[in-house]
């Protein structure tokens, strides 16, 4: 090649220089992005977390599972396990649902409604309690009555969690490619066919991911369920409430270590959702 060639041959050895150089400029924030994120995540979030599992060993190792192992606590956990399983199992299937109406279907009124499924996110937990004590309370204007019942708790948790399965499955919906729904239907294929072997599979990390999270948010929640639950122990007090009695009774060391027992279902929720999703990614890269 002479000194003369100018063609597009000669510039290529410069594409990958400039290609690591905006790499460089726009894709690393450098050491002091990375320091202002620990720092930040230390004081929000490390500095809590450790204060919280130092508390719960202030009684040592055997205090500690006392604390968690204790007929009580075991009591409020099996009942917020088991609401909170119900409740992400039914937001699976009806935020699915809605996600789809929502995307798929024209109506009068769907920006409200749009709006509506936000709601949750920004009203305080303690009115959906109040709101649902109205409702389904003893003096139920519908008849209805879920008042210290596990199906009030189901119900209050299902408001405060609904969102997550939307906003997870919606966007999926949105960019997923029509036209193969349309060369499957136009092949004879019925609805539940293309649904169950198309859209489906397309949808199931989506599906999953909200439902983990909203398994999350409700083993954790106190606010919707403070009014409607009743607090029963053994029936519909959920760990939550019974952190909150063991606090008033004067024992944050049994409180903290309860805690830290939601901490780590919530944790191991949300690593499992992960580590799912990091392998979705890696089959969908090899399947490109």
């Amino acid at each position: 090649m002479t000194d003369t060639d100018t063609g597009p041959a000669a510039a290529a050895p410069a594409a990958p220089k400039r290609t690591r150089a905006l790499r460089r400029t726009t894709g690393s924030t450098g050491p002091l992005g990375i320091g202002v994120a620990t720092l930040w995540l230390s004081i929000i979030v490390l500095l809590p977390l450790a204060a919280l599992a130092v508390a719960s060993l202030e009684g040592g190792i055997s205090g500690f599972f006392d604390a968690v192992t204790a007929p009580a606590a075991l009591a409020s956990l099996r009942v917020t396990v088991f609401v909170s399983v119900v409740v992400a199992l039914v937001n699976a299937v009806m935020g699915t649902i809605i996600a789809w109406v929502l995307v798929r279907d024209d109506f009068r009124g769907k920006r409200v409604v749009n709006a509506l499924i936000d709601l949750p996110f920004a009203l305080p937990t303690i009115v959906a309690s109040i709101v649902l004590l109205s409702l389904y309370g003893p003096d139920s204007p519908v008849g209805v009555h879920l008042n210290a019942t596990q199906g009030g708790l189901i119900i209050a948790l299902a408001f405060v969690t609904l969102p997550f399965v939307v906003r997870a499955v919606q966007p999926v919906l949105i960019e997923l490619d029509r036209e193969v729904e349309e060369a499957a239907a136009s092949l004879g294929a019925k609805n539940w066919t293309i649904f169950r072997t198309i859209v489906l599979p397309t949808l199931t990390p989506a599906i999953v991911s909200g439902t983990g999270l909203a398994f999350a948010r409700a083993i954790g929640e106190y606010g919707s369920v403070v009014l409607i639950g009743g607090n029963i122990p053994h029936e519909t007090q959920v760990t939550s409430q019974y952190i909150q009695q063991l606090i008033e009774v004067d024992r944050p060391e049994a409180a903290a270590a309860v805690s830290v027992t939601l901490l780590a279902i919530a944790f191991v929720t949300l690593f499992l959702l992960r580590l799912f999703a990091g392998r979705n990614q890696r089959r969908m890269e090899a399947a490109q």
